[in-house]
């Protein structure tokens, strides 16, 4: 590392003002010649209700359409950004769910950050970890969490800019890429068309905006590729990945575009396409800005502008190439054939063991920036007009729902039919398990007579149709909530569909399976085991089964709701069920439940189908073969009285386990509504 002494004589003043005298003056000027030599057409003014004008504005499905004349070039500044966090305390809560507690003096973060991005620029925020690069990005798109405390000036076009401004206007690629893994990258993007477009435009239109979208960004081979899931199904590569994130975000071809680190986990070779994509739509006239750990040499060599932070503060800001010259003036010139990214960070680094002498460093670098010319003039506030017309015309155009609740409902349920019809585990092994278990069982009880030792093994058997429907289903939809709620929670975030809208499609999406696999189970075990052969009978038994598979799901869907992992919800899942299973009957005469437990037997889906299987079976039964001289039914009904069940429940039954579906569906929806209102 490269040490400055602070005795060294500085050439401030006339480095920064031969280094940065371009900066601010002349990047329109440099933007526009940029485009004029990569033969960049001008902006169509067809406008945006005719979808073959191309260019910039046709689609655009983040701001109206009487903005686009004025808003597709977009200036973003940030002045005096200091951004403060207290010292918190984190504790374990109720179901995994975090409780924080905030004491002490309050951290400093960012500390007078001053900056600006251009139209047709690719600004990299650049810094060693824990500089406050994402800290920035998520300043800059009102993203802070709850906790931090953000002061300063942030303006588009030299207006002041709101959540709502950015979020009309820019597009967010974050670090992290999820998606459904089972969608091909057509389905993929044709879904984020459907929900992120203004309901305006039409599906024509839509389709022609993926088209373009896959061309632009390189995805054609694999447009038909699945997504993949990591070690369970192979899909497209980490290159490709990011460049579909991409494709999600520019769909609404919005003028500002930021991104979350970008390159992480790719390789060098893969790392330099996806910056050669940035660079490609700054080009295009966009404003562009990302924030990047140790990028190449080739890589930083395409940056039109660096932003270099250490410590919360910003240590230079201006082009790349003139980067050198300013790090010179200080005493601290890059070697020959070295990566300038490399030493920038290094320098701006804080080593462990020489923590002291690095602060100075970096405070000296970051004041004599801050002392320059340029980092007086970004630090100057933008001229505020005195009616933020565009902003205004925002916020009455927009809504916090691009698509119409029915739009949003038919894409969401498609994308949850396809995610379920090619989920292989879902309905190949399940189907096969389901069958499996129904001959085992059908085997076991093959025959059965009206016999003494036959009553007992039937209803025995009939317990088990519950028992295995239970278990089978509260597991098979235990994790839904759990492992989609990073991807539920960043689409809803983003304004696509209502957590409504997400759960009603999810649960209708896998109605077919819930249904098939009752049926399949029954068809295969009822005629084996012998139960009464009348046809009604038969369907009787099949809408029971089918009903208990339901009320499982739905319970499933709410332990999942409440859940904050996988691992919680399958740890808390058994020793939920047990008790409800303790109620049904089987084990325990419905006649000896304890007064205080009365409510939790209410409650019991094994209660209620228990009870409507065995009146199904036993109802018509007159007579029943005794071989010994014992306490043997002679009847179904004497069957029935032993166990406190009454003929006349059945339809209450019927109607209790519909109850059962629909008000744990209810407390799920409610849980998963407050998951969102917590992170909101």
């Amino acid at each position: 590392m490269v040490v400055c002494d602070e005795k060294e004589p500085l050439l401030l003043e006339g480095a920064g003002q031969k280094v940065y005298s371009a900066l601010v003056s002349d990047s329109h000027k440099e933007n526009d010649r940029r485009r004029s030599s990569c033969g960049e057409l001008p902006t169509s003014s067809k406008g945006s209700d005719d979808p073959s004008s191309g260019g910039t504005t046709p689609y655009s499905g983040s701001y109206p359409s009487s903005l686009v004349g004025s808003m597709d070039r977009v200036t973003y500044t940030w002045t005096n950004m200091n951004v403060y966090c207290a010292q918190q305390e984190q504790r374990e809560g109720f179901f995994g769910w975090n409780r924080r507690r905030y004491f002490g003096e309050r951290k400093h973060i960012l500390k007078n950050v001053n900056g600006a991005a251009y139209p047709g620029e690719l600004l990299a925020l650049m810094g060693s970890s824990g500089a406050g690069k994402t800290t920035l990005l998520n300043t800059l798109t009102f993203r802070s969490g709850k906790q931090l405390d953000v002061t300063g000036m942030r303006a588009i076009n030299g207006e002041p800019a709101t959540a709502e401004t950015i979020t009309a206007l820019s597009a967010y690629v974050q670090q992290d890429d999820l998606f459904i893994g089972t969608l091909t990258v057509r389905e993929h993007l044709i879904f984020q068309a459907l929900v992120r477009m203004d309901r305006w435009i039409p599906y024509e239109a839509r389709m022609k905006r993926v088209e373009e979208v896959i061309s632009e960004l390189a995805l054609t081979k694999c447009q038909n590729t699945l997504i993949g899931i990591p070690g369970r199904i192979k899909g497209i590569s980490g290159g490709e990945m990011k460049r579909l994130s991409f494709a999600s975000e520019v769909l609404t071809d919005p003028p500002l575009l930021l991104c979350d680190e970008p390159t992480s986990g790719l390789d060098s070779f893969m790392a330099q396409n996806v910056v050669q994509v940035l660079k490609n739509m700054a080009l295009k006239g966009k404003t562009v800005i990302c924030t990047i750990h140790q990028p190449s040499s080739e890589v930083f060599a395409m940056f039109d502008k660096v932003l270099l932070m250490a410590e919360g503060r910003v240590a230079y800001l201006g082009t790349s190439h003139e980067a050198c010259d300013f790090f010179s003036q200080l005493g601290a010139p890059c070697p020959s054939n070295y990566n300038p990214a490399d030493f920038f960070i290094q320098l701006l680094a804080v080593v462990p063991s020489r923590e002291e002498t690095c602060r100075q460093t970096v405070d000296l670098i970051c004041d004599t920036f801050e002392n320059s010319e340029a980092g007086q003039k970004f630090a100057q506030p933008p001229l505020i007009t005195t009616k933020t017309t565009f902003e205004e015309e925002i916020d009455i155009a927009r809504s916090p729902y691009k698509a119409k609740w029915s739009a949003q409902f038919r894409a969401v349920l498609w994308r949850s039919w396809l995610s379920v019809k090619k989920e292989p585990i879902l309905i190949k092994v399940r189907m096969l398990q389901t069958f499996m278990v129904a001959m085992l069982i059908g085997i076991m009880f093959f025959g059965q007579e009206l016999t003494e030792d036959g009553v007992m093994n039937i209803n025995g058997a009939l317990f088990l149709f519950l028992t295995n429907m239970t278990f089978q289903n509260v597991f098979a939809v235990i994790n839904v909530f759990c492992s989609e709620l990073p991807i539920f929670m960043r689409e809803h975030s983003n304004g696509m569909y209502r957590a409504d809208v997400y759960f009603l499609c999810k649960t209708l999406a896998e109605i077919p399976i819930f249904i098939a696999i009752p049926v399949l189970f029954t068809v295969v075990t009822y005629f084996m085991i012998g139960l009464t052969p009348e046809p009604y009978k038969f369907f009787n038994t099949a809408l029971i089964v089918t009903l208990v598979a339901n009320v499982a799901t739905s319970f499933g869907y709410l332990i999942s709701s409440i859940s904050s992992s996988v691992n919680m919800a399958l740890s808390i899942g058994p020793p939920v069920v047990i008790p409800f299973l303790l109620f049904g009957g089987f084990f325990l005469n419905t006649g000896s439940v304890p007064p205080y437990f009365k409510w939790l037997s209410n409650l019991s889906w094994f209660k209620y189908g228990n009870e409507a299987l065995l009146i199904n079976q036993w109802s018509d039964v007159d007579y029943i073969e005794c071989e010994q001289n014992t306490t043997c039914p002679k009847n179904g009904a004497v069957v029935l009285q032993t166990l406190n069940f009454y003929v006349d429940d059945f339809y209450f039954d019927i109607l209790a386990l519909l109850g059962l579906i629909v008000s744990f569906r209810i407390f799920a929806y409610a849980a998963l509504q407050c998951r969102v209102l917590r992170r909101t």
